[in-house]
């Protein structure tokens, strides 16, 4: 679905001349008068790669911590971000990003308690695969000296 006006094929010769002498898309969103978002959307469908701007961080660039957070300290992020956005005077961008914090760990507190359920089942499942085995030794022992007596027993019989 097409949304904004639609591209010319001169707009789109001048991405990819600015592109080519590597301008931020930010300088480029202005020469042209669309929004950055518009400009790495156009970018990729003409399979352009996207310079990113110094100081911007890309999800390739995210360090992945070695312990996961807990839900307190997902419920903490998310407590500050609500926090800081009661205050007055907040531009557009800062709201925006306290939004992404707050979504972000309320997202992570419901993932994290999914990862912690079917911890727990996994858990469960292993001891359970324990008790079978040691039921199975029992049964098997007893079960070896059933069929022996019944087998004597018919020996008897004929």
């Amino acid at each position: 679905m097409v949304k904004g006006k639609p591209w010319t094929v001169k707009e789109e010769k001048q991405l990819k001349d600015l592109h080519e002498a590597k301008t931020p898309i930010d300088v480029i969103s202005t020469k042209l008068g669309r929004k950055p978002t518009a400009i790495m959307v156009k970018c990729g469908r003409l399979n352009i790669d996207v310079v990113v701007p110094k100081g911007c961080t890309t999800t390739t660039s995210i360090q992945l911590p070695s312990d996961l957070p807990s839900v307190e300290e997902a419920l903490k992020i998310l407590a500050g971000a609500l926090n800081a956005a009661r205050k007055s005077g907040l531009d557009k961008v800062e709201v925006q990003r306290l939004h992404v914090i707050a979504t972000l760990a309320r997202t992570y507190k419901e993932i994290l308690a999914d990862y912690m359920n079917y911890r727990g089942i996994e858990a469960r499942m292993a001891k359970m695969e324990e008790e079978c085995e040691r039921l199975l030794k029992d049964m098997g022992g007893s079960l070896l000296k059933r069929i022996d007596r019944n087998c004597e027993k018919d020996d008897r019989e004929v």
